[in-house]
C-alpha cells in the first residue's frame, strides 16, 4: 500500500496516524496544502485527510477544495480506502453529495455514541473524544451515521469506502495545547485535565483505527467493517 496524506494547516499535522504508519512501515506521502496549494498527482492507494480552519464551502479562496472532492470521489468509485478527520469528513461529506453548514462549535472532550452499526465495529458504544470545529455535515445520499453526538448529531459516518470522523482521535496532548492556546487560561485547564483523563483510551482508538486502515485492501467497497 501507499498512504497519501493531505494536509490543510502546519498546525494540524497527522499525529498519531504518522507515529502509527511509520512504526507499521507504511510508505506515506504528506502534502503539504498550504504551501503547495495544489494537489499532486498521486501514487497512492490509500488517502487520509486532516483538519483544517477553512470551510469546505471556501472553494473561491481555496481552490484546491474541488480537487481534493473530486479525488475523494475518484477513489469512492475505485473503491480505495479513504479516511477523513473534522475537515476531512466534512470533504467527504460534500463529496459525496451531503451539506456542511455552521453548528454549535465544540472544543475539548464530548461524550461521543457508537450506533453499534455492522458497518463499523471499531467503536465503542460510548467514548470521549477530542473536539475542535465549528461546522457539521449532513450524511451524503447512501452514506451511514455510525457514530452521534449529543449537540452535534453527525459525528462519524460510512460512504462506501470511505469513513469521515468530525472528532480527532490522532492529537497528541502536545497538539491539544498548542490549538487551545487561545482559550482562556481556566478553560484550558480544564480541558488538559480532560486530556489527562481520555487521551490513552483515544490514543488506543486511533491505533485500531489506523490498523485497519493501513491493512484494508486496495480495492473493496467497504473498508471499515473488515
Amino acid at each position: 500500500m501507499n498512504l497519501a496524506i493531505l494536509q490543510h494547516t502546519k498546525d494540524e499535522p497527522a499525529g498519531l496516524f504518522e507515529s502509527y504508519a511509520r512504526q507499521a512501515g507504511v510508505p506515506c506521502e504528506i502534502i503539504p496544502l498550504y504551501t503547495t496549494t495544489e494537489v499532486p498527482p498521486l501514487n497512492a492507494t490509500h488517502l487520509l485527510i486532516l483538519g483544517g480552519p477553512m470551510s469546505v464551502n471556501q472553494e473561491d479562496l481555496f481552490p484546491y477544495l474541488v480537487d481534493e472532492k473530486r479525488l475523494i470521489r475518484s477513489f469512492v468509485a475505485a473503491g480505495r480506502p479513504v479516511l477523513g478527520v473534522c475537515l476531512g469528513a466534512q470533504l467527504i461529506a460534500s463529496a459525496c453529495g451531503g451539506r456542511v453548514f455552521p453548528c454549535t462549535e465544540e472544543i475539548g472532550w464530548h461524550c461521543v455514541k457508537s450506533t453499534g452499526s455492522a458497518q463499523c465495529p471499531v467503536f465503542p458504544p460510548l467514548f470521549n473524544a477530542f473536539q475542535f470545529h465549528g461546522e457539521t455535515f449532513t450524511i451524503p445520499p447512501g452514506g451511514e451515521r455510525i457514530c452521534s453526538g449529543q449537540d452535534v448529531e453527525n459525528q462519524a459516518f460510512v460512504s462506501g469506502s470511505a469513513l469521515g470522523v468530525q472528532f480527532h482521535v490522532e492529537v497528541t496532548a502536545g497538539m491539544i495545547e498548542h490549538w487551545i492556546s487561545h482559550l482562556p487560561e481556566e478553560r484550558q485547564s480544564v480541558i488538559m485535565r480532560d486530556t489527562t483523563h481520555h487521551l490513552q483510551e483515544s490514543a488506543r482508538l486511533c491505533r485500531v483505527m489506523s490498523e485497519l486502515f493501513f491493512h484494508a485492501p486496495a480495492h473493496g467497497h467497504s473498508w471499515i467493517s473488515h
